[in-house]
């Protein structure tokens, strides 16, 4: 459906120092590192080189900033990887949007959880399937 998002970041080695142990939770394996750019990205584990998501300084060099309504999910592989996401990200910085729980509004299998990286970026991880 998409070729890649691409989230803006103030400070690149704190943002990697959140999204590496994120990724490794949802088992996005990492594509590239460039420190020199700066900018990172991680590919889709079942998809190929394709979809990516990126985190980098924003192309025009302003400062980076989060979108108002702009959010960024995670397929995570269980329940209790959206724990351990989420857990994850608040002790790395991260502010709470939204527990871990069902949201059976969204439908009956929905678990996920909400936060926001350091520079504000809203995410979002969330399993689709049955509880274990």
């Amino acid at each position: 459906m998409y070729s890649h998002i691409f989230l803006g970041v103030s400070d690149f080695e704190r943002a990697l120092a959140f999204y590496e142990p994120l990724m490794a939770v949802l088992g996005i394996p990492p594509r590239f590192v460039d420190r020199d750019k700066p900018w990172a990205g991680w590919q889709s584990p079942v998809h190929g080189p394709r979809p990516l998501f990126l985190i980098g300084h924003p192309f025009d060099g302003a400062p980076a900033t989060a979108g108002n309504g702009a959010m960024t999910a995670f397929l995570a592989p269980s329940r209790a990887a959206v724990d351990a996401a989420h857990a994850g990200a608040l002790a790395r910085g991260g502010r709470c949007e939204g527990a871990p729980g069902p949201r059976p509004q969204y439908h009956a299998d929905y678990y996920g959880a909400y936060f926001r990286d350091p520079d504000g970026n809203k995410l979002c991880v969330v399993y689709h399937g049955a509880p274990a």
